[in-house]
């Protein structure tokens, strides 16, 4: 045997270790039989750990609480990581289920253009630490970027301006509904003034409605997560320049999943109704391109018969 290894490269402990690996110990909750590694757990322990562990009676505590609370009740002492390898290993799933209120599955939707409109105001801190607010409105129905400021302070006329400059995209037998949160910045004299002179109605999120203002929140998210903070935010000029970009791309660029390929500004003037039915086409048209194209391809070790084309894939 000792030959043998010798010739092979092999330890005389590596193949111990292969071989009792291929034997499974048939004790409880064992995976290897434990007389070879005395200073692995018991089953006595492993049985414990696995009643904690499910148990009801201590679904409230972390995995370090439990195995701390283990080692004060003299039951197992053993570390947390060790705990955590045992759950991965035998699967065991905690009887933690969390039982949520009901939520709304749809938010504020919108049957036209300039029917709802979402206000709000997101804080973005700039590299020495100075705070930037950014304002926006966005139509519900087309998820177009009506308008939008970057301001050094929050200030209630801010508000005023973004929501007189979205206006002059309205007619005048327009109607809209403001959806926006319960802020300062979006209740006071002077934003009360502009929503009187225009005739809105003013809705405050997860209060007049069970709704959050979930429409703008998402469009902050993807400003600041797919474009912002990708670049260096040295000054609020910086923070200008690369949001009018963005709101120029979004607009009028980015395709949006909800619309099938149209853009915010497609949906928003009507213009991109025929784009889905031209990509409908154009993808079965690229479906059946693939398929001539892969029946066609061939290699050297791919039989030649009918149908199968005589080139050589390179």
């Amino acid at each position: 045997m000792r030959a043998a290894l010798r010739v092979l490269g092999l330890s005389s402990s590596c193949v111990a270790e292969w071989k009792r690996g291929q034997t499974r110990c048939e004790l409880v909750l064992q995976s290897a039989c434990p007389r070879p590694n005395p200073q692995r757990l018991s089953a006595r322990e492993r049985l414990s750990i696995k009643d904690m562990v499910l148990s009801t009676a201590h679904r409230h505590m972390s995995i370090r609480a439990l195995a701390l609370r283990a080692q004060r009740v003299g039951a197992v002492f053993a570390h947390p990581s060790t705990w955590g390898k045992l759950i991965r290993e035998h699967g065991w799933r905690r009887p933690r289920l969390r039982v949520y209120p009901a939520k709304p599955k749809e938010g504020v939707v919108a049957t036209k253009p300039n029917e709802k409109w979402h206000i709000d105001v997101s804080v973005l801190r700039l590299l020495d630490g100075t705070n930037v607010y950014m304002h926006a409105v966005i139509d519900n129905y087309s998820r177009k970027i009506l308008a939008w400021k970057v301001a050094d302070s929050l200030h209630p006329m801010g508000t005023c301006e973004i929501l007189q400059e979205a206006a002059r995209q309205l007619h005048r037998d327009e109607s809209v509904q403001l959806v926006c949160d319960g802020g300062v910045e979006n209740f006071n004299a002077a934003v009360d003034e502009v929503v009187a002179k225009f005739e809105w109605e003013r809705i405050r999120a997860l209060v007049d409605v069970t709704y959050s203002n979930s429409k703008i929140e998402a469009w902050w998210r993807s400003l600041k997560h797919q474009w912002l903070y990708l670049n260096q935010l040295s000054t609020i000029a910086d923070v200008r320049r690369l949001t009018k970009f963005y709101v120029e791309q979004h607009n009028c660029v980015m395709p949006h999943a909800a619309f099938e390929g149209q853009t915010p500004d497609e949906m928003y003037y009507g213009t991109g109704a025929h784009l889905v039915d031209e990509l409908k086409v154009k993808r079965e048209e690229a479906r059946r391109r693939r398929l001539e194209e892969n029946r066609g391809a061939a290699c050297a070790a791919c039989p030649r018969g009918p149908g199968v084309s005589e080139r050589v894939a390179a």
